[in-house]
Order: C-alpha cells, then structure tokens, then sequence
C-alpha cells in the first residue's frame, strides 16, 4: 500500500508540482480512501515529496553504480549511465517526468549528477581520456545533467525513439569531452546492459 501511495504521489507530483497537491488529489489517483492515507503516510505532501525525491536520486545511483561495476573505461561509463537515465525515462514515463521537473531544481536529486557522473568526469581527465581542462568539471557536469535532461525531454514528451535520443546524447557529450568523432558514435551506440536492480 505504501509505495502504491507513493508512485500515485510521484505522478502527481509530476504532473501538479508539490504546492498543488493534496489528500483528496492522492487518494483518488491511489485508489484509495483517505482514511487509507492518513493510516500508512503520516507526512505532510512536502515531507513525502522529499522522501520520495532523496529515494529516486539514492536508488537510481546505486543501480548506475552497479550496473557499472565491470566497466573500466570513464568514456564507456559515462554513455552507459546517460543511455541508461534516457531508456528508462522511456519505459517509465512518470519516473520520467518526476526527473524532468525536479531533477535540477531539487537539492536532493541533483546529487544523481554528483556521483558516477562527476568520479567519471574526474577519473577521465586524470587518466588524459578527456581533454578538459580541471577548472572545467564543475561545467562539465552540468552540460552532463542537462544533455541528459534533454534526451529524456525528447523520448517523454515528443515520444522520440529512446535509443536514438540516448546514443545522440551520449555521442555529444563524449565528442564535447575531447572522445574522437568516430569512437564517440561507437561508445554511444554499443550495446546497452540493463539496469541493475539494487536490494
């Protein structure tokens, strides 16, 4: 019941922001009766946005990380984790559309872009992967989040082909880092593992 509540918040939280957001709202898009809110989310509509925000943010970067454990390359690294945030903002559009709207503007959910993003960006530069001068990195990994963003804004809302938005965005971003024209579309378009699931 608990995380039935709580994907009901996440869409509506999606769709509405959280000031615009009640009991009544959540229970209906539940399914559920109010008393049955009360009973299992004793926090306020802000209390339960942020739990479900630091969640997203936590959950998603232990997939990542996990779903890299075996992958050396910082370039490969990076492509992998913007392909694998762009397919799965297509095979769950309210995920989706929670990270468009909150993504950048949440303190809790912008940490996504701070860890596999930010070690890969580092460990490229320090190895001579990418040509980018150190003072750059805070940069970089904004140009990083909001590449993505905008591949996930293309598959969620314009329904663009998700392999296409990812492999074009990681090729991008790749290209902007200093990779080769010809092994950046070769990173961007290898195979795709899936996302690890986290316990």
């Amino acid at each position: 019941m608990q995380k039935r509540i709580q994907q009901a918040a996440l869409r509506l939280f999606a769709e509405k922001g959280v000031d615009s957001v009640n009991v009544k709202d959540l229970a209906r898009s539940a399914k559920v009766a109010r008393g049955t809110i009360y009973n299992n989310q004793r926090a306020s509509m802000e209390e339960m946005f942020q739990e479900i925000a630091s969640q997203l943010s936590a959950e998603m970067h232990q997939r990542v990380v996990a779903t890299l454990v075996d992958v050396d390359d910082p370039a490969e690294r990076l492509a992998i984790g913007i392909r694998l945030f762009v397919r799965r903002a297509h095979r769950e559009p309210e995920w989706g559309a929670f990270m468009l709207r909150f993504a950048m503007s949440n303190s809790a959910m912008r940490q996504m872009w701070l860890g596999p993003p930010r070690k890969d960006v580092v460990a490229g530069i320090a190895s001579g992967r990418y040509k980018l001068r150190p003072e750059l990195m805070p940069a970089a990994i904004v140009m990083i989040a909001t590449t993505v963003l905008g591949a996930m804004f293309r598959v969620v809302r314009t329904r663009r082909s998700w392999r296409k938005a990812g492999s074009d965005a990681a090729e991008l971003t790749l290209r902007t880092l200093g990779v080769s024209a010809r092994e950046a579309q070769a990173i961007a378009t290898a195979e795709l593992p899936e996302l690890a699931q986290v316990s």
